[in-house]
C-alpha cells in the first residue's frame, strides 16, 4: 500500500487487529497483515546487481521502478528499493519474486542479475547521517520549507496537495508539529526523520535535528 492507502486504513478504525510492514523498520510502502505481527507476511527481497560492476553506470530509484514495470508488474506488488553500495535491495509480494528473478535481465541498456536476498545490509537500514536546521517555529510547514529548502507558501501548498504525511498519516495542517521520531513523507521531495529542537539560537529561533533520506 502507498501512504494514502495506508492512511486510509488507519482512519477505518478497524475492529481486526493488525500491523503494517514493507520489509524493513523504514520502509515506506507496506502491506497490511491481519491477525497478528507480520512473522510469515508474504515479503520478500530481491538483490539487482550489475553483471559487470566495474563497468555499469550508477542508477536511480526510478530507472530500477521502470524495468520492473517494464516487465508487466503492477505497482502494487513491488514495495520499497532501497539503492545501496552498486546494487539495488527490492522489497515485493512473494508470489512475484521468482518472475522477478528469472526475467529481469536489464535496467536501461546494462545487464544486471537479480537474486533473492535474506536481509538488508546492516549499513544500508542505519539512519541517515544527522543534520540541523534552523526553523521560526516547529510547525511541520516551516520544517518542511527548512529541509528542502523551499519558501513557506510552497510548503504550504504541498499540504494542500495531500503530499505530507508523518508515519504514514496524511497530515493536512500546516501547523501540525512533529514528534520527536516521526518519520515525515512529502511525496515528490523524500523523507526525513524529524528528531528534536537542540537549542534556541540568540535570535530566538530554533536549531533542529533532522535525518534526511536521500
Amino acid at each position: 500500500m502507498n501512504l494514502h492507502e495506508q492512511d486510509a486504513l488507519t482512519r477505518a478504525k478497524l475492529s481486526s487487529p493488525y500491523t503494517l510492514w514493507g520489509g524493513y523498520d523504514a520502509a515506506e510502502r507496506k502491506i497490511a497483515c491481519f491477525g497478528g505481527d507480520a512473522d510469515g507476511a508474504p515479503v520478500s527481497l530481491i538483490r539487482i546487481s550489475p553483471a559487470a560492476p566495474r563497468f555499469a553506470e550508477k542508477f536511480t530509484h526510478r530507472d530500477y521502478l521502470g524495468s520492473l514495470m517494464g516487465l508487466g508488474l503492477r505497482r502494487e506488488v513491488l514495495g520499497d528499493i532501497v539503492n545501496y553500495d552498486g546494487s539495488a535491495y527490492l522489497f515485493c509480494l512473494s508470489q512475484v519474486a521468482s518472475y522477478i528473478e528469472e526475467t529481469l535481465s536489464t535496467v536501461k541498456r546494462t545487464a544486471v542479475t537479480a537474486v533473492r536476498a535474506d536481509r538488508l545490509p546492516e549499513t544500508a537500514n542505519t539512519p541517515p547521517e544527522k543534520s540541523l536546521i534552523v526553523v521560526a517555529s516547529e510547525r511541520l510547514d516551516a520544517v518542511i520549507a527548512a529541509v528542502y529548502k523551499m519558501s513557506r507558501a510552497q510548503s504550504q501548498k504541498l499540504f494542500a496537495a495531500e503530499k505530507v504525511f508523518a508515519n504514514s498519516r496524511l497530515i493536512t495542517s500546516t501547523s501540525y508539529t512533529p514528534k520527536d521520531g516521526e518519520i515525515i513523507s512529502v511525496r515528490g521531495y523524500g523523507r526525513f526523520i524529524y528528531e528534536s529542537v537542540e537549542r534556541e539560537t540568540k535570535k530566538g529561533r530554533l536549531r533542529c535535528a533532522v535525518r534526511i533520506y536521500r
